[in-house]
């Protein structure tokens, strides 16, 4: 069975991590719209 390339944990984490997504200000605004709906913030 062929698996997938599995990227590493931390280059996952650079990407769509919380850091990451307070960086710009888009991923602050969705960020900001989970918490207003009352979701946990479970980023990785």
């Amino acid at each position: 069975m062929h698996y997938p390339h599995k990227t590493s944990r931390i280059k996952k984490l650079r990407k769509v991590g919380f850091r990451a997504r307070m960086k710009t200000s888009a991923g602050r605004r969705m960020l900001n719209s989970k918490r207003r709906a009352g979701r946990s913030l479970n980023t990785y």
